[in-house]
């Protein structure tokens, strides 16, 4: 089982906590995070069967939404990844994701050293492998070192664990991996978009989060209440909101919701 470590806050919900205890109006609950106008206006349009609803009903509806998608093969995710995580600051590389280095585009393959594809929902807890499908759904697909890539593994996610070599921030144990705080939330919502895309409707399995580690080939993984957490504390940023803008317009032409409304994580689970 996990050590655990305290959880990171941000700096601004750090400074907003420091004012509300000077002012003595200290806050129960952490600042809601306002939903970006390109999201509102989605919900006239994408989301409009889904506006208004909660729990099992709102998770429905929103599979209906983001299973009208366009498959790519394994082989084109390589291609894709190269624009949807392009850096911002150079344009010939993508940024890793655990480690968050910047590293050439033509540096993917299998050697150390490389970039590769990382499936962020472990390809095993469900045993989809690299399937079109799941197994190529570049929501949670992401470019990262050869190595980190393997110390990860098919681990569960969890706070705590001896620190990885070569990625700072990133901690693992025997049974689970946590990702560095920038993203954490990443991680939680790209989790959360493959349980409510992958509902067992097709010839894939029921893939859902549970609140254990350990989960082998289960179509399981975990832990949900850190997921929950992390998704909180980590809420999306430019770079994963552009990232779910690409995906959208040229590749798969769906999108992570989690990422639009942050709030329906609550809302679901």
């Amino acid at each position: 089982m996990s050590v655990r470590r305290r959880f990171y806050a941000r700096p601004l919900l750090a400074t907003a906590t420091s004012i509300a205890v000077l002012t003595g109006l200290a806050a129960t609950t952490a600042p809601a995070v306002a939903t970006p106008a390109a999201a509102t206006a989605l919900d006239d349009t994408y989301y409009q069967g889904a506006v208004g609803k909660t729990g099992a009903a709102l998770k429905s509806s929103l599979h209906t939404i983001i299973s009208d998608q366009t498959t790519l093969t394994y082989a084109q995710v390589w291609d894709a990844l190269k624009a949807t995580d392009e850096d911002p600051a150079n344009p010939s590389n993508v940024i890793l994701l655990y480690t968050g280095r910047s590293q050439s585009k033509n540096d993917n393959g299998g050697n150390t050293g490389d970039w590769n594809r990382e499936h962020v929902w472990a390809k095993s807890h469900g045993n989809f492998g690299t399937s079109t499908g799941p197994g190529t759904d570049i929501h949670h697909l992401r470019p990262e070192d050869v190595q980190v890539n393997s110390v990860r593994g098919n681990k569960d996610f969890d706070n705590g664990g001896s620190a990885v070599s070569g990625a700072p921030g990133n901690y693992t144990d025997g049974d689970s991996f946590e990702p560095r705080d920038a993203v954490k939330g990443d991680v939680a919502r790209m989790i959360l978009y493959m349980a409510v895309r992958y509902e067992g409707d097709d010839a894939f399995a029921d893939l859902e989060p549970n609140d254990k580690v350990s989960n082998g080939s289960a179509p399981n993984i975990g832990r949900l209440s850190v997921l929950k957490e992390w998704s909180q504390e980590d809420p999306p940023d430019s770079f994963e909101r552009k990232r779910n803008d690409v995906i959208f317009e040229q590749f798969q032409h769906n999108r992570n919701p989690f990422i639009d409304h942050p709030e329906w994580v609550e809302a679901i689970w």
